[in-house]
């Protein structure tokens, strides 16, 4: 069965080359795309601060570049890093800057999703939730233009191009070597509903915006015949909890902030006639490993980077290096 996975380097790919595209300076950028057919990898980093608490700011930093330098250092197609700060440091410009020269420093494309961790927690100076207007910032300082950070650029399409979701910038897709691969804003800690809010205008028209993103998504992979679609999340939306479970989600004292998404997701993948890889960030901290059911896959990561290779046409499409996922979807 076809699939698609996040992956980190490849051993056996040289020092500046990208498998099946053309490494390109920061000055110029490179279509998300790769020869069809063509094995590559990619790496992807979760919270890899998670360790430290968010205590000492200056120890995050430090687990972060040496994720950044390990993920890198064997040339992957791009990296996507889940988030970039700890919950506890600053929700301040001067460390959304600094993280964006980071990221802007390492070689190879770069491509952030966010965490909730990035502004969701973040509070005003009254003590009170500044979370739509940190998450506005990233937008401005990180999303500006239809370029990935790094050294190397890829070309992604936001979903802030079209008129009805102009500040959706985060959410963005780019196609690699016949797999589309996409980020969503789906936050930890239940996607950002708010029960005391009398209205969560933030949760509730994100919902929007990513019901129509998620059907874009699929409807471009098919139209494409992609064999593979990866998304990347905070949050782990549950798409494989049994679907029973979601039956006792009315008795629950706490709405479930993916009850849609993950009906949403389930309805599409099985409908499209790719595979579907699911990667968040909210791994135990065991190997990382894919968990297969049907054809779709769940890679959830802690503090640690996943490194995989997809192999089109071979006995193992996906492998994750030191994971127990590099057997086929049953």
């Amino acid at each position: 069965m076809q699939a698609a996975l996040v992956a980190l380097a490849f051993a056996g790919a040289a020092p500046g080359a990208w498998a099946g595209g053309r490494a390109t300076p920061a000055s110029a950028s490179h279509p998300a795309s790769g020869t069809r057919g063509a094995p590559f990898q990619f790496s992807v980093i979760g919270h890899i601060w998670r360790d430290s608490g968010g205590v000492d700011s200056g120890s995050d930093e430090a687990m972060l570049r040496r994720a950044l330098a390990d993920a890198g250092a064997a040339a992957p197609a791009f990296i996507v890093a889940t988030g970039l700060k700890a919950t506890a440091e600053p929700c301040s410009d001067k460390l959304y800057g600094q993280r964006r020269q980071l990221f802007n420093d390492v070689e190879v494309p770069l491509i952030v999703s966010l965490a909730g961790s990035d502004w969701t927690e973040c509070l005003n100076s009254a003590g009170r939730s500044n979370a739509i207007e940190r998450l506005n910032r990233l937008r401005e300082l990180l999303f500006t233009d239809s370029q990935s950070l790094g050294g190397r650029r890829l070309t992604l399409t936001r979903q802030s191009g079209t008129a009805k979701f102009r500040s959706y910038a985060e959410n963005a897709h780019w196609e690699y070597g016949n797999v589309l691969f996409a980020t969503i804003n789906l936050p930890a800690k239940n996607n950002h509903f708010r029960p005391e809010a009398g209205r969560n205008s933030e949760y509730e028209d994100r919902l929007v915006a990513n019901r129509a993103w998620l059907h874009r998504l699929f409807a471009l992979a098919e139209h494409r015949k992609l064999i593979g679609l990866v998304l990347f999340s905070d949050g782990d939306v549950g798409v494989q909890a049994e679907r029973s479970f979601s039956l006792l989600s009315g008795f629950l004292p706490k709405q479930d902030g993916y009850a849609e998404p993950r009906r949403q997701i389930r309805n599409l993948a099985e409908q499209y006639k790719g595979t579907v890889l699911l990667v968040d960030a909210q791994g135990t901290g065991n190997e990382p490993a894919i968990n297969w059911h049907g054809k779709v896959g769940h890679l959830s990561l802690a503090a640690d980077w996943a490194e995989v290779r997809i192999a089109p046409g071979a006995a193992t499409l996906f492998v994750v290096k030191g994971g127990n996922a590099d057997a086929a979807p049953q």
